[in-house]
C-alpha cells in the first residue's frame, strides 16, 4: 500500500510503501514519554521504500533497555514524530508514525508490544496478537 504523510506543520513530508497489516501498537513506557500518551502505532517500511520528499527530521538518538539505539524522527518546527529507525550500519526498516499518513485510518493494527507495560486503564483492544514485551 502507497501512504503519504507529513509533520503537523508541513515542514517534513513523505511518501512509503507499506503492509498495512503490519502496523501494530507499541506500549513501551519509552513510547509513552515520547509520545507524552498512552501507546505509539507504527508501521515499517524497508529503507528502500521509505522516501523524505520535503525537508530534514531533526534525529534524537535513544538507548533503549537493551542498549540498542534508536534514531528518532522529529520536525524540529512543530515537534511531529515521523519514524524510528536503528543506528549504524545495515539495512534499516522505518517505524513510520501512523498519526503522520494522510492513509491512517487505513492502519489498523493487528499486534500490541510490550503489553505488559500497557496503561491499565486503556480498553481491551480485540483480534490483535498480544506480545508481552518485544
Amino acid at each position: 500500500m502507497k501512504i503519504d504523510g507529513s509533520c503537523h506543520c508541513g515542514a517534513i513530508a513523505y511518501e512509503a510503501e507499506v503492509d498495512p497489516e503490519k502496523t501494530s501498537i507499541c506500549h513501551c513506557t519509552d513510547c509513552q514519554q515520547l509520545t507524552g500518551t498512552a501507546f505509539r502505532v507504527t508501521v515499517p517500511a524497508p529503507e528502500d521504500h521509505y522516501r523524505i520528499t520535503k525537508g530534514t527530521p531533526k534525529i534524537y538518538t535513544k538507548t533503549g533497555a537493551s542498549g540498542a539505539k534508536r534514531a528518532q524522527a522529529f520536525c524540529a518546527d512543530c515537534g511531529s514524530h515521523l519514524y524510528a529507525t536503528s543506528v549504524g550500519d545495515g539495512p534499516k526498516v522505518y517505524g513510520i508514525r501512523a498519526g503522520t499518513a494522510r492513509q491512517r485510518e487505513d492502519l489498523i493494527p493487528t499486534l500490541q508490544k510490550w503489553h505488559r507495560s500497557a496503561l491499565h486503564w486503556l480498553p481491551e483492544f480485540q483480534g490483535m496478537t498480544i506480545v508481552e514485551e518485544q
